[in-house]
């Protein structure tokens, strides 16, 4: 039996389902998107089964980017958490067949209070459907399932197009990467979303020499620093300069190297620095990386030294 035919087959079956439903987008994403922006209310999401689960995820992608959302699920609604739902919230309520009977059961409800209600569904004939506000099309022709009876091609189209709502209710919001680390303070993602620049510089014991350094005093400095380099300022403390042990091992092989020359005749005379220490610590490990190297100076306006921020810091952190 081959397995990766059957993996690559069961791959493209659903990439041509999200490709035809990209080319059949209607209006009424648009309305949904006004619905929801315009609400002052949460948008309370419910659903059973499989698109209850997805739904879950709906909620939770929205919530997490700016959406005020939760999962409701229908049977819970019939005994009492109904009255979870506020009169200015919305409801988005997925059902493939639009007719799954606990979902059914509470459209009236939520009329009977005049709740807005959005309906994913492939049919637009659906009871779920009749009962909607709007109505967003989840049709698929061929379910990833080889016997084309388990929901797969349909639950993904379902989640992709709750993808969908958030990225066009993010835009609407004008919602930025700083709104986004405000809902994700924890673990991996939180690391990279709000620790800066300045939570992980070295401010002291640097190795700090002057331009008129001997070279053999500023190799004493770069093993004492333990940076592999030493960085050379002026009397005003703005960085003029760096050596590192690359720079020092090309000058090595030149025959007229000699160890009591001026540090600054081999230094690299604009080293790469970053004069904003506030700038997120996984984009300044974009500049490491882009610049190919380990120590990033980190100055002011005026290219006074502040500290320094090396590759090995931001590993230890967790930057990535």
């Amino acid at each position: 039996m081959d397995f990766k035919q059957i993996v690559k087959d069961l791959l493209l079956t659903e990439a041509k389902e999200l490709e035809k439903a990209a080319q059949k987008i209607s209006f009424d994403i648009e309305k949904a998107i006004d619905l929801i922006t315009k609400s002052k209310g949460k948008l309370i999401i419910t659903g059973v089964g499989k698109s209850g689960l997805v739904g879950t995820k709906i909620a939770a992608t929205l919530a997490s980017t700016g959406t005020s959302s939760f999962f409701l699920h229908p049977t819970e609604a019939m005994h009492g958490d109904l009255g979870m739902i506020g009169k200015e919230d919305i409801v988005l309520g997925i059902s493939y067949s639009g007719e799954s009977e606990e979902l059914v059961q509470i459209l009236p409800h939520l009329k009977r209070f005049n709740i807005p209600l959005i309906a994913m569904a492939r049919n637009e004939n659906s009871t779920l459907a009749k009962y909607s506000d709007v109505f967003i099309n989840i049709n698929v022709e061929k379910e990833g399932c080889p016997l084309d009876v388990a929901p797969m091609s349909s639950t993904t189209l379902t989640m992709a197009m709750g993808d969908a709502l958030a990225v066009c209710l993010m835009k609407k919001r004008d919602f930025q990467k700083k709104d986004f680390a405000s809902f994700h303070p924890g673990g991996s993602l939180g690391k990279q979303l709000f620790i800066k620049v300045d939570d992980l510089l070295r401010r002291e014991n640097l190795p700090i020499v002057s331009r008129e350094t001997k070279l053999k005093d500023a190799i004493l400095q770069m093993s004492e620093g333990r940076l592999g380099s030493v960085i050379i300022t002026d009397e005003e403390n703005k960085v003029v300069g760096l050596l590192s042990d690359g720079d020092l091992r090309r000058a090595l092989m030149n025959k007229d190297f000699t160890i009591d020359c001026k540090v600054e005749t081999l230094a690299s005379k604009n080293p790469k620095m970053l004069k904003n220490k506030d700038l997120l610590a996984s984009d300044a490990l974009q500049v490491i990386e882009d610049y190919k190297i380990q120590l990033l100076i980190v100055t002011d306006e005026e290219d006074k030294l502040i500290g320094v921020l090396h590759i090995h810091d931001l590993i230890e952190a967790g930057i990535k």
